[in-house]
């Protein structure tokens, strides 16, 4: 079955969005980002050492990053209950995976060094890293007898093209909300910059990036779902059986919804004409109006 990932700015919805995809009976969301696939120290970034960028200083580089991202980072973070990812998808699992991992992507080792793999077939490299994925989300969604599973981190946004030479057949949900409520509620939390200027630097070449990829991306063939959030808030019914039909699975009467009072943000008069003044033709090619 084809799993799924999330994606969005931040602050669009893509939390909810997971949370209501994984209510689903056939769909398993990890409960927490995991961030290994796509941030920096991550897959992502080993799949190009290993490749395209290869030398034995850059690919060693890459896999002490990621050692320490599997075996540092993502055990010592929590999320709001508590839990880390090795917790949430079956510690004895995380281990033999991470374990099984690494004699796969290393040559051979000296002292206290290692000489990493150079993969000239990148399918080969990107096979094994499939295979880590899998084990891991897929054997979650097992243990919650589903069979497929989801993933969010909002910057999937600006990774498709790996996320979908990972798994080429993924489904990624892109979900958008208005870009003055995005930028007015990334002032609101405590990891964003607390300021309206601070926080239009932060997301807009965010937008910039994605539209430019988007103007250029071949679509054809691809399990691509792009959804707005005030919609599902506008027709939730309508919009979810909309959802699930574009996931392969029958409509589920979920739990949770969008509600379109929670997405409201409320902002006055100049933050409104400072965002779309310095957002200029974003906002319209993101489908919504200025104003």
């Amino acid at each position: 079955m084809s799993p799924v990932f999330v994606a969005g700015t931040g602050r669009s919805g893509t939390s909810r969005l997971a949370d209501i995809i994984g209510e689903h009976p056939r769909i398993h969301r990890i409960p927490m980002e995991t961030r290994f696939i796509v941030d920096p120290g991550g897959l992502r970034d080993l799949a190009e050492a290993l490749t395209t960028r290869f030398d034995p200083i850059v690919g060693e580089d890459a896999l002490r990053r990621l050692t320490d991202f599997l075996t540092v980072r993502v055990p010592g973070r929590r999320d709001d209950r508590g839990k880390t990812v090795p917790e949430l998808v079956g510690e004895p699992r995380y281990g033999e995976t991470v374990g099984r991992l690494w004699p796969q992507l290393i040559a051979c080792t000296y002292d206290e060094r290692v000489i990493p793999r150079y993969f000239r077939d990148r399918g080969e490299l990107l096979a094994i890293l499939r295979g880590t994925v899998d084990a891991l989300f897929g054997g979650a969604a097992a243990d919650a007898g589903k069979p497929i599973w989801c993933e969010k981190t909002p910057f999937n946004l600006l990774c498709m093209d790996f996320l979908w030479e990972l798994f080429p057949e993924a489904t990624i949900v892109h979900i958008k909300r208005h870009p003055v409520a995005v930028v007015a509620s990334h002032v609101e939390q405590p990891w964003a910059p607390p300021t309206v200027e601070g926080a239009l630097a932060w997301v807009r070449p965010v937008y910039e990036r994605w539209l430019a990829w988007k103007a250029t991306a071949d679509l054809t063939g691809r399990r691509y779902v792009e959804v707005r959030a005030e919609d599902l808030a506008a027709d939730w019914p309508g919009q979810r059986r909309a959802l699930f039909g574009r996931l392969g699975v029958d409509d589920f009467a979920t739990a949770s919804t969008f509600q379109a009072h929670k997405l409201q943000k409320r902002v006055d008069r100049a933050t409104r004409e400072l965002v779309e003044r310095e957002l200029g033709d974003i906002i319209p090619a993101m489908g919504y109006r200025r104003g």
